[in-house]
């Protein structure tokens, strides 16, 4: 059974874009430069199919190249740049977000979950403020889901059916020296988060940062982005938590459901 959110049948799948675009998403945040062997061994080519693939995307002006390696150009910031313009999720999300950045002074993001990642899709940096911006929460980013506060809002939105089935044979990264990397942890956490409605993820992806998130559902009950704040250690003391940050990220989350 195909289990991809748009499934199609076989005759008119076009296999080339398909690998084609394999090749294109071998380059990440850690490995940002790629030869032909490098990005074949990514994207489950061989190398003469991946050195073809490299060679037309260079020549197509999405990469760039030094006749052995490839990396990334401006191109491709094409591709973001339409989806934010034309996207709906993010135009309704930001004046909510910039409000929160100036009441609060931290700084919020909203996510969509994406397989084993989740995306920001917009964000606010806090005003005149605070620092606290962990590394890469750019809009864009991709976070890993069972490290994060909005990931597993997200895996706690899902069927639990659903969750087990992304959950079965995944190997869970080791962050950090506080990341949850066992299996039973993290459907505790999910399931916490199922619970509570809001998830606290401190110094799993990175040290020093601590996040909270709350889930943004649409009117049918489905839970289809997550909304989150970084803060300092303090703000997200229990106490602090209950009274300040997490109330306004659930009245922000209420306001937004008819919109969503």
């Amino acid at each position: 059974m195909d289990t991809h959110p748009n499934p199609i049948a076989k005759a008119d799948f076009i296999e080339g874009m398909a690998k084609g675009m394999a090749v294109l998403e071998s380059f990440d945040t850690e490995r940002q430069r790629l030869n032909a062997t490098q990005a074949a061994e990514r994207a489950g080519l061989t190398r003469a199919a991946a050195r073809r693939h490299l060679l037309t995307l260079a020549h197509l002006g999405y990469l760039d190249t030094d006749g052995s390696h490839y990396w990334l150009s401006a191109k491709v910031l094409r591709f973001s740049g339409s989806y934010l313009a034309s996207a709906r999720l993010p135009r309704l999300l930001q004046p909510t977000l910039n409000r929160l950045a100036a009441q609060t002074r931290e700084s919020f993001s909203a996510v969509v979950l994406d397989g084993d990642e989740v995306v920001i899709v917009a964000r606010s940096a806090s005003v005149g403020g605070q620092r606290l911006m962990a590394y890469g929460l750019h809009l864009g980013a991709r976070l890993p889901v069972h490290a994060t506060s909005t990931g597993r809002v997200l895996l706690a939105g899902l069927p639990r059916s659903a969750f087990s089935a992304w959950l079965k044979g995944r190997e869970l990264a080791r962050l950090t020296p506080k990341t949850t990397v066992d299996h039973k942890g993290l459907r505790a956490e999910v399931e916490r988060a199922r619970q509570d409605d809001f998830c606290v993820a401190s110094e799993e992806h990175e040290l020093g940062v601590h996040a909270l998130a709350v889930p943004l559902r649409n009117m049918q009950g489905k839970t289809v982005a997550a909304l989150n704040v970084v803060a300092s250690p303090d703000r997200l003391e229990a106490r602090i938590l209950q009274t300040d940050l997490l109330p306004l990220l659930l009245d922000a989350a209420r306001e937004m459901r008819p919109l969503l």
